[in-house]
């Protein structure tokens, strides 16, 4: 099933794609899902952000500079930075080296804490794609990734969510800029698994419906200017596109 948050006259909803027309729904997250009655049309349909969460984790694949391997470690990254398809990247150049991140971002779908590898997919609702824009040289001065992870429109997400993906370790991740293929990997090449990164971050925090975490980014970082155009394709999900400014 393929869920996205849609603007209309009356403000945004949700809709379920159906015979190529988004069919309004009450909340992705109810046990059974609610229509509505409204339908909006595929051609022209303004897509936002397929959720508003409250939290958004990312996970840091860290290793320490004396060669031992740290375990798996998150961060938060401010809602406030969260983008929708098509919205402009406000690029900060007095920081450095601004990168893009394509990344499979796991939308929860209920109240996830403590979670196992037995029942942690059960709590997701679906995948969907983020860019985990990072103002890259604040790294060396910006241990908590504070700085580097901060911005206007730094975390696009979109531009939907699938609900059936059958293995999200094994999806590859396509990076372009201005129509030029600038990375090409996949979540295969992550050291943690979307179950390693779930019972993780939900032995620390709990997360509720609607909240993101973002995988990683399995070398698909890749440096940007003002005026580039990125999309960020997953396979089986779709592609994320915006501009930079």
């Amino acid at each position: 099933m393929r869920i996205a948050r849609v603007n209309t006259e009356e403000g945004s909803t949700y809709a379920v794609l159906l015979n190529n027309e988004w069919h309004h729904i009450d909340s992705p997250f109810a046990e059974s899902l609610v229509y509505s009655g409204p339908v909006t049309p595929v051609m022209g349909a303004q897509l936002l952000a397929p959720v508003r969460p409250s939290v958004i984790v990312g996970i840091g694949h860290n290793h320490a500079g004396t060669g031992h391997a740290l375990p798996i470690q998150a961060w938060h990254k401010s809602v406030h930075t969260l983008a929708n398809p098509g919205d402009e990247i406000a690029a900060r150049r007095e920081a450095g080296i601004v990168n893009i991140e394509g990344e499979l971002a796991v939308v929860i779908g209920k109240r996830s804490a403590n979670l196992t590898r037995e029942n942690a997919y059960s709590h997701v609702l679906g995948y969907t794609i983020a860019n985990d824009v990072t103002n890259a040289d604040q790294g060396r001065v910006d241990e908590r990734l504070f700085q580097s992870k901060g911005g206007i429109n730094y975390t696009p997400v979109g531009p939907w969510i699938e609900t059936e993906i059958e293995d999200p370790d094994g999806i590859s991740i396509e990076v372009t800029v201005n129509d030029r293929i600038e990375a090409q990997s996949g979540t295969f090449n992550l050291p943690s698994s979307v179950l390693d990164c779930l019972v993780y971050v939900t032995k620390w925090v709990s997360l509720e419906p609607g909240d993101i975490v973002m995988t990683g980014a399995p070398g698909t970082a890749v440096a940007v200017d003002p005026g580039d155009q990125v999309a960020i394709t997953l396979k089986g999900i779709g592609t994320l596109t915006n501009s930079v400014i």
